[in-house]
């Protein structure tokens, strides 16, 4: 059977895109490895209805929303090729050596993150150190906080300030401050650490303190990191789609990119900011494009 969309991807774009295109009455296979960056992350925030979420729940109300659709089916695999077969036809093939045919792709992939190059840093992210303010700063209010970056740490720092005043700026020898930054951070009370850090200190997951190169600890609490974000997968690559300025699928409003029947949704196209609620509506989009697209065809031809 050929499918008129194949979605790679079961993270909030990807599910949100099945689900419309199921209410559409469209063939959809989700194909998903069950790996989210999310999952290191205990709840999920800022998603009207569903604030506190933990990521697995989120995921498993999805599934049971979408299996009241017939012509959607989701398969745990991983995908390993996408071959353009023709202008409207292409080959999928998984890990586990399924092949099946589609007339359009959504990439909903998400992101990798790179953590900064601190021992001990995956002990406490997700837990108690967190890349986005946004998501997580009402949990962390008023506690010491470590704001650890080498690119953007001045936009984290003010960032983080709203949620604590306690905050202790960490370059890891690696960032850089503009001397008037430097400056502006000080006047505010916010301590700033331009030295390597040796390691992180606390138990289960829990922030206790930063170490310094020196052996110096400077008592925080919990905090921000900026890790570095990319494409966790090359068919971006090989089916010849464009990049936009911060790295991630250039497309247009409706999840089109610059190849033909190639569309894509969630932090994979915009990348920052990265939040459940803006990926899964990029998803919807997405399928309101893809399926505004088969509906033209299907009466103006292609």
């Amino acid at each position: 059977m050929k499918y008129d969309c194949a979605i790679i991807g079961g993270g909030p774009a990807g599910l949100n895109a099945a689900l419309v295109l199921g209410r559409a009455r469209r063939r959809v296979l989700l194909v998903d490895d069950d790996k989210a960056r999310n999952r290191v992350t205990r709840e999920a925030h800022g998603f009207i209805t569903r604030d506190g979420i933990k990521p697995a729940e989120f995921r498993k109300l999805a599934h049971a929303e979408i299996a009241q659709y017939p012509t959607v089916e989701i398969k745990k695999e991983t995908v390993i090729s996408i071959i353009r077969l023709s202008k409207n036809e292409f080959s999928i093939t998984t890990s586990e050596g399924y092949t099946i045919s589609s007339t359009k792709i959504l990439l909903a992939t998400g992101l990798k993150d790179e953590q900064p190059n601190i021992p001990d840093i995956e002990q406490f992210y997700g837990t108690s150190l967190f890349s986005c303010p946004y998501c997580d700063g009402w949990e962390l209010r008023d506690k010491p906080l470590a704001v650890i970056a080498d690119k953007n740490v001045y936009k984290l720092a003010k960032e983080a300030y709203i949620w604590s005043e306690d905050l202790a700026v960490f370059t890891n020898g690696e960032g850089r401050l503009e001397w008037e930054e430097r400056n502006r951070l000080l006047a505010k009370g916010i301590k700033v650490y331009e030295d390597m850090i040796s390691g992180l200190e606390g138990k289960n997951g829990q922030l206790r303190s930063v170490r310094l190169e020196d052996g110096t600890l400077i008592d925080r609490s919990g905090g921000f990191v900026t890790p570095v974000w990319s494409l966790p997968h090359s068919f971006a690559d090989e089916l010849g789609c464009e990049l936009n300025e911060f790295g991630g699928i250039q497309t247009d409003r409706y999840g089109r990119t610059n190849v033909w029947n190639v569309y894509a949704a969630g932090d994979t196209t915009h990348i920052v900011p990265a939040q459940l609620v803006i990926a899964a509506g990029t998803g919807s989009a997405a399928a309101i494009g893809i399926n505004g697209d088969l509906t033209n065809a299907l009466f103006d031809g292609e």
